[in-house]
């Protein structure tokens, strides 16, 4: 079974983890008006180089700890400062 690999844009940083934040639209299902949604994502940062408002490729893994599980696979836009 293939591992989900998902997009988004670093919003906090701590050591070895990074929250990650997908931003979608979505239609609301009733009203059927376009809404933002936000999931938020805590990521295993092993090397620790993704800063605050890095865009990020994550992919799904084992459990690292009682949030993470997900893996920073690489830093696609090193937006951060």
């Amino acid at each position: 079974m293939a591992k989900k690999e998902i997009t988004g844009k670093v919003i906090s940083a701590y050591q070895k983890t990074v929250v990650v934040q997908i931003d979608r639209r979505v239609p609301h299902p009733l009203y059927i008006k376009i809404i933002n949604r936000a999931s938020k994502f805590y990521a295993h940062d092993e090397d620790m180089k993704a800063k605050v408002g890095d865009v990020v490729r994550i992919r799904e893994t084992r459990p690292v700890s009682k949030l993470k599980r997900w893996k920073v696979i690489e830093i696609i836009d090193g937006g951060g400062k």
